[in-house]
């Protein structure tokens, strides 16, 4: 089969439980700013899932790619896959039990010291899904595409009914829409835990995942190579020195956002950047649905004579596809800012900024396949120590000053930065060559059409939106018949 026609397959399977599966969860954000009308409150949810990104990737410290790696390169795939297994179920244990043990402790530090019960709540998400972690690896290591999207899929719907049944609808009948009938529910809810059932229904959509992981935690043969388990962990602790960069990249401006603005208002604008960090981050999704398919892509075709020029292709596209999401994103600005409650909209300025930053986050991840090829993973924590270096300064200096704007911009600047850094690394030590002029040109292309159609006179809502998508599906068939020609795949190596 054509190498892009594959993992253009895979990249869409994964999407029906990343793309498909997390825009039905991200409906629940509309859901959460109507329901609490007041961004502080959900400027909770934001700041603890800020955290949990934190957390997530230090319970797997690089375990997941490590498995990639030594499985690819190994005859004993089993082992590799329960080495890695059992030494990720003894960490998640000894974190989980100095947390709870804690708790109170940890409550007071994040100034929430009536909110120990947030503290249990997503401690035991954050363990269920690390253990889930190398199962879920496991199945895109076997390419099992199809049982993967099923059950990412099942955990967001869970997810979904959760909040909808608890806040959608005990809530709303507490809060007086309920009919003789519904008392029943308005009973269930209670308001001392208001938006913290947010975590309970993450709690239980986690847990029921874990239960459908069961096949995969079995099929694990227990046994424990103590040689391999130190050639795993030297290739993955790098990684998790470049996760934690990577996640103060991703989450640290959230953090930041409370600490560096006014107490009076700090939690308010972290409710309104996250509601629309929400918006920005359609990006993001199909980027992730492409990282799950690529990486083991990637590996697996490394060792062909044409894998280089087949990596340049892959990024064209892949430039191009986020190239039309940003553009079909702001030109359905007008109704897609409707999408969080009205005291939220405020912040509806950082969206194009986010999407373009999320673009070069996955150009980076595209031009930074060369440090795993070789396994010189070490550069990967030099690019994101840098990375988060450029966030941690631009932030501390424009989040007093521009308040979310600046934390938005200086999301921009960090990954932008990484994406050029790689690129310079990369053409010494994995040399692969880009288009640069289709890499720059189609992100330059969007930006310069979107900034076009806010200059024109303003229509009527209908109009506008028929416009909008007219123009938006002209583009898209422009760009099919002038790329039409790379859609075969790389030209036979000579």
């Amino acid at each position: 089969m054509n190498p892009l026609k594959k993992l253009a397959g895979q990249t869409a399977i994964y999407g029906l439980s990343t793309i498909i599966g997390r825009l039905l969860n991200y409906f629940l954000v509309p859901l959460y700013t109507y329901q609490f009308a007041d961004p502080g409150e959900f400027g909770v949810i934001t700041e603890f899932y800020a955290y949990t990104s934190f957390l997530n990737v230090v319970l797997t410290y690089g375990m997941e790619t490590a498995l990639f790696n030594f499985s690819a390169k190994s005859a004993d795939k089993a082992t590799v896959y329960s080495t890695a297994l059992l030494s990720l179920a003894l960490s998640t244990a000894l974190y989980l039990a100095a947390v709870l043990w804690q708790a109170d402790t940890l409550a007071g530090l994040l100034r929430h010291p009536d909110r120990t019960d947030y503290v249990h709540w997503v401690a035991w998400i954050i363990a269920l899904d690390a253990l889930a972690a190398l199962p879920f690896a496991k199945l895109r290591e076997q390419q099992k595409a199809k049982r993967f999207a099923v059950l990412k899929t099942t955990n967001i719907l869970v997810n979904i009914a959760a909040n909808v049944f608890l806040i959608g609808l005990c809530k709303w009948a507490y809060d007086g829409g309920a009919t003789d009938s519904l008392g029943w529910a308005a009973q269930l809810y209670d308001p001392a835990i208001g938006i913290g059932y947010v975590f309970i229904a993450n709690l239980i959509a986690s847990g029921l995942t874990l239960l459908l992981l069961l096949p995969e935690l079995a099929a694990a043969k227990l046994r424990f190579d103590v040689a391999l388990w130190r050639r795993m962990l030297a290739y993955a602790l790098p990684l998790l020195v470049a996760g934690l960069a990577g996640m103060v990249n991703e989450t640290m401006d959230r953090i930041l956002l409370k600490y560096l603005l006014p107490p009076d208002t700090a939690m308010e604008q972290l409710g309104i950047y996250g509601a629309c960090y929400k918006i920005a981050i359609l990006m993001s999704l199909f980027i992730q649905a492409f990282r799950y398919a690529a990486e083991p892509f990637f590996f697996s075709y490394y060792r062909q004579k044409d894998a280089r020029e087949l990596y340049a292709l892959v990024m064209n596209w892949f430039v191009i596809a986020c190239s039309l999401i940003f553009l079909g994103v702001m030109l359905n600005l007008g109704w897609i800012q409707y999408f969080v409650g009205a005291k939220y909209r405020a912040g509806i300025g950082v969206v194009p900024i986010l999407l373009m930053a999320n673009l070069w986050l996955g150009v980076f991840f595209n031009f930074s396949i060369w440090y795993k090829l070789t396994e010189q993973t070490r550069f990967g924590t030099y690019l994101t120590v840098w990375g988060a270096a450029v966030t941690l300064a631009l932030n501390v200096y424009w989040i007093p000053r521009l308040g979310y704007m600046g934390a938005a911009w200086a999301t921009l600047a960090c990954y932008g930065s990484m994406a050029l850094l790689s690129y310079v690394l990369g053409r010494r030590f994995y040399p692969v060559r880009y288009d640069l002029k289709r890499i720059l040109g189609y992100p330059l292309l969007a930006v310069s059409i979107w900034q076009l159609t806010e200059r024109m006179p303003l229509l009527p809502s209908w109009a506008e939106f028929t416009f909008s998508n007219s123009l938006l599906l002209l583009i898209f068939a422009l760009v099919v018949v002038l790329e039409r020609h790379r859609l075969r795949g790389p030209a036979p190596a000579r």
